[in-house]
């Protein structure tokens, strides 16, 4: 086993490797092949080839074959055993040795508190999936969660087509507005519990760490805007994402939130990300 985490920790210490690891993390559970890889990261796919090819070879990275297409995704289970392995034999198994100290409560409880929770919903325009998103929150779950949006880089104003199928659905849009990530970054801004991406292009970029070390998922969906033909096959796009969003943040609202710790909340946010658009 120690030959195994040496061979591991040694392939994440070259800066490529790391950061294409890295990038498969924020994407989890996603598949990516490796063109969006070399997108993404800016390297040339020999390049991309060799260190997809080293990150298999010691089990952090799994793949698929999709048509005439490779795709590479985290190996979440090698990722935890060598996370354990630290903990337990680096760390003989005190976590607040190896954790950050505000993950930790002072009686060493790891369930998540008893409270109202702040979520945050991310996508690069902050002007359809992710309001879709905050609008839907905060009327299944008004009760139990504050719901908040931002774009990594937001557009002046929100699509007509979403606000459209919003006020359709019966949500007040008047408090939605586009907003920058930067908002929620300040030590004034409320702490996250919850940080979604709701777009692959927001999940790509590297966001600085937020504060308080809030569960993260990623909820990729297919940008609506992006859709073509007449407004009624438009509208049509907007409706299916709204829809595969409603399923996911019915399911997100029905966890028992403050009875798990944070390793069956995270399993669970990573699940909802797998049902079905």
């Amino acid at each position: 086993m120690e030959i195994e985490i040496s061979n591991r920790l040694a392939t994440l210490g070259h800066p490529l490797r790391l950061k294409i690891f890295r990038l498969l993390m924020r994407r989890y559970p996603d598949q990516l092949s490796a063109g969006e890889i070399c997108d993404v990261l800016g390297i040339k796919p020999s390049t991309a080839s060799n260190y997809l090819s080293a990150l298999m070879g010691a089990g952090l990275i799994g793949q698929t074959r999709a048509g005439n297409s490779l795709l590479y995704a985290i190996n979440m289970s090698t990722c935890g055993e060598t996370f354990d392995f630290l903990l337990n034999d680096c760390c003989r198994g005190r976590p607040e040795l190896c954790q950050p100290a505000n993950l930790i409560s002072p009686e060493g409880d790891t369930e998540m508190p008893d409270q109202k929770y702040n979520v945050l919903f991310i996508c690069s325009g902050n002007s359809a999936r992710s309001i879709f998103a905050e609008a839907l929150l905060r009327d299944l779950a008004g009760d139990r969660f504050n719901a908040y949006s931002a774009g990594t880089k937001p557009k002046s104003e929100l699509n007509a087509f979403a606000v459209d199928v919003l006020r359709q659905k019966g949500h007040d849009v008047a408090p939605l507005q586009s907003k920058n990530i930067s908002a929620f970054q300040t030590d004034e801004a409320p702490k996250m519990d919850f940080v979604f991406t709701v777009c692959n292009q927001a999940a790509n970029e590297e966001c600085p760490s937020w504060q308080g070390q809030p569960i993260s998922g990623h909820w990729g969906l297919p940008d609506p805007v992006k859709a073509s033909g007449t407004d009624a096959e438009i509208s049509l796009a907007f409706q299916g994402t709204y829809g595969a969003l409603r399923n996911r943040i019915t399911a997100f609202s029905a966890l028992p939130v403050a009875a798990l710790d944070r390793v069956s909340l995270q399993k669970a946010v990573d699940d909802i990300a797998k049902l079905d658009v």
